[in-house]
């Protein structure tokens, strides 16, 4: 079923994302951005010559995942890892400018995972990575339970940012359901990575694109008769609550209960799809502790995609633009 709600529930959940208080725990990485031009190719390989003009530097990761919530106008905390020297201190930095809660991050004694774009005439030409990817030590995952069991009940709800850089774990992931169970059925959001399925039993919503539902699964997805059943695989596996695929320029498709919707794209132009996930679950999570239902929630994080894959590199979006994406709506 094609599903793409109406339009004239949207603007007071919208509103009412101000003030809702989100905690985000995960993998913060900086992301750095390198942007310049190339018009020749390197005489020592076939290579193009990037010259620079400028860099510039954004939270990604589960950092990205708390700028979202911030320029959405929700309240958010972050919890996780940073490390110490400048890369870490230009990620406080950016936390504190963003207003995001910071008294959840640790030192666990590894350098800030940092992801380097190069981008050359708009089009991202290559990435390197700097991260360590081991489980944090049971110091810190004792720090991060310790602020999770002291602050539980300020939140409205839980979003868990998983890159699969150590600081999502089976412990942690169990200790955190069995809070927000304690706090009365706090929504738990998880953006999964493919080798940590098995961690996310229970959870209310799971967001993975579709190569990882299908790695997920473990079902090849060609078309709508193999999507759903992967989507409807991983629901009942997982016993989650509900199951978001992101597809890309096909749109989303949600599993709940015995319903599945296709959400056909929002998105005018795809000119960058880095950090579209984490603006997925950012706003589903806020749309449904605001009010929406879990189908209305989807169209909203699904409006709210379509404007970041507009825009190159890691991107937010407002209220106040998605408000105008549904406003131009054609259903």
């Amino acid at each position: 079923m094609t599903y793409s709600g109406k339009l004239m529930d949207y603007n007071k959940i919208l509103d009412n994302f101000a003030g809702k208080r989100i905690l985000v725990i995960g993998d913060i990485i900086l992301d750095h951005f390198v942007w310049g031009k190339a018009e020749r190719i390197s005489p020592e390989a076939p290579v193009p010559v990037v010259d620079v003009q400028n860099e510039t530097y954004l939270p990604g990761g589960a950092g990205n995942v708390a700028n979202n919530i911030a320029a959405l106008g929700g309240r958010v905390s972050l919890a996780g890892i940073i490390g110490t020297g400048h890369k870490a201190d230009i990620m406080r930095s950016l936390l504190n400018e963003k207003k995001i809660d910071i008294a959840g991050v640790f030192n666990d004694g590894r350098p800030t995972t940092v992801k380097t774009r190069v981008i050359a005439n708009n089009q991202q030409i290559v990435r390197f990575d700097k991260e360590q990817r081991e489980p944090i030590s049971a110091k810190t995952l004792r720090s991060i339970t310790g602020y999770i069991a002291s602050n539980i009940n300020h939140f409205d709800g839980v979003i868990i940012s998983d890159y699969k850089k150590g600081v999502i774990t089976p412990q942690l992931i169990k200790f955190l359901m069995e809070q927000a169970k304690a706090a009365g059925g706090l929504f738990a959001a998880v953006d999964p990575k493919v080798g940590h399925f098995h961690y996310y039993k229970g959870v209310s919503l799971i967001t993975p694109n579709k190569k990882e539902a299908a790695e997920g699964a473990g079902i090849s997805i060609r078309d709508t008769q193999s999507l759903e059943k992967a989507g409807i695989k991983l629901l009942r596996d997982l016993k989650c609550g509900a199951v978001l695929i992101t597809r890309g320029d096909e749109g989303m498709s949600l599993f709940y209960d015995k319903e599945i919707h296709h959400i056909p794209t929002a998105a005018k132009e795809v000119y960058d799809v880095t950090g579209a996930g984490d603006t997925v679950i950012a706003a589903f999570t806020l749309a449904y502790v605001s009010g929406a239902s879990l189908a209305d929630a989807a169209v909203t994080a699904n409006h709210a995609a379509g404007i970041v894959v507009g825009e190159v590199g890691t991107a937010a979006t407002t209220v106040e633009q998605i408000k105008q994406s549904l406003s131009t709506r054609n259903d």
